[in-house]
């Protein structure tokens, strides 16, 4: 009997993870046989966990908080969004038996805006709040949407500004302070910060989201993230939060692995509808 294919997500802590639904529901939908767990993997047991998780035949790993930068140096390859994000969230066993690293986070971000939520990037003004990782796998994807200006603001503005400057040969981009803010608009305001699930927000300046301006929390959970309602109270034409990348991250990196590119938009109003119920 040949055991189906291994796969797992890393982290910590990781019970919370809907990764092993969705990739559940992925291979129901394709047709493929696979299996997938979620671990419990400490930061200072990532690599001797990795190791053995590919020795004794897994086939790919999906990393999550705190592990990403770990796996951007234990990948032996990266694709040239992991190499700009210095992050990586999908490892894959290749068959010459080397270990590619992938970033599947920002695809994931642009589908749900662009493809489910009709949201178009290019031309529009862009904020991200925050400039720690989870910034920093998204900012290459969305240029390549070809934004009018893409700025990052940053509690502490030193680290804004040095993020945006590796990525300034690509587009116009700039990093700045919260207190840089001022007099400022954007049609797209995205949160990058995990403030606001313990309720916490940067101080953001009333006027900033322009008139039918978009808002997008990366963070979900099933009530409103303190950002999706900042959004909401500010008349956003939508405001929304990263249950949709969530699932659309997790369809890049079932691509990867498996060939197949499932449909997501099944996956997203099923997770969604069940939330709403809780």
């Amino acid at each position: 009997m040949t055991l189906p294919d291994r796969y797992a997500v890393f982290g910590h802590p990781i019970k919370h993870s809907k990764s092993p639904r969705i990739h559940r529901m992925f291979a129901e939908q394709t047709g493929q046989t696979l299996d997938y767990s979620a671990v419990e993997v400490p930061a200072e047991q990532f690599e001797t966990a990795v190791a053995a998780f590919f020795a004794e035949g897994g086939k790919g790993l999906n990393c999550t908080v705190p592990l990403k930068e770990l796996a951007w140096r234990y990948a032996e390859h990266k694709t040239e969004r992991a190499q700009l994000s210095k992050a990586v969230n999908t490892l894959a066993l290749q068959a010459d038996g080397s270990i590619l690293g992938d970033n599947t986070d920002g695809i994931g971000l642009v589908s749900d805006l662009t493809v489910n939520r009709g949201i178009a990037l290019a031309g529009i003004r862009i904020l991200i709040l925050g400039a720690g990782g989870a910034s920093r796998g998204i900012i290459s994807p969305i240029l390549e949407q070809l934004p009018q200006t893409l700025v990052i603001a940053n509690r502490t503005e030193d680290k804004a500004v040095k993020l945006a400057a590796e990525f300034q040969a690509k587009a116009t981009i700039t990093g700045c302070g919260f207190d840089g803010l001022e007099n400022q608009q954007f049609d797209l305001i995205l949160n990058a910060t995990s403030a606001s699930l313990s309720g916490q927000l940067p101080p953001l300046p009333v006027g900033l989201l322009a008139a039918g301006g978009n808002c997008y929390d990366l963070a979900y959970g099933n009530e409103p993230t303190a950002f999706v309602r900042w959004g909401r109270e500010n008349h956003a034409a939508n405001s929304l939060d990263g249950l949709g990348m969530l699932v659309e991250q997790a369809a890049e990196a079932f691509f990867i692995w498996r060939g197949v590119r499932p449909a997501t938009p099944p996956v997203i109003e099923l997770l969604d509808s069940e939330r709403q119920k809780a």
